[in-house]
């Protein structure tokens, strides 16, 4: 956000920050959570490069982190792949502010 917008919104009383303070969440926390996002995001890249139909609840993240695993290497991600999307995971969600 621009600085000029963030001090007008500051003036008025509107606090600036990331999605990880507004909701309070641990270091821990915000890594599982980019994680999960990250995981299911190539889930789904792969499903369409793969022209499978879609599953929403794959997608989503309602389901668990060994869940998440296992689809993809079901769907052919090698153990390689699986730990550069695991590096990277807090470079797909950053820290986008609120």
């Amino acid at each position: 956000m621009e600085k000029d917008k963030q001090a007008k919104l500051a003036s008025k009383g509107w606090k600036i920050g990331t999605v990880n303070e507004f909701l309070e969440l641990t270091p821990a926390e915000a890594t599982y959570i980019e994680l999960r996002l990250a995981l299911s995001e190539n889930l789904k890249q792969r499903r369409i490069q793969l022209n499978f139909s879609q599953i929403e609840k794959l997608e989503t993240g309602e389901v668990t982190l060994d869940f998440l695993i296992r689809a993809l290497l079901t769907l052919g991600t090698t153990v390689k792949e699986l730990a550069e999307i695991m590096v990277h995971s807090q470079d797909f969600a950053g820290n986008p502010t609120v």
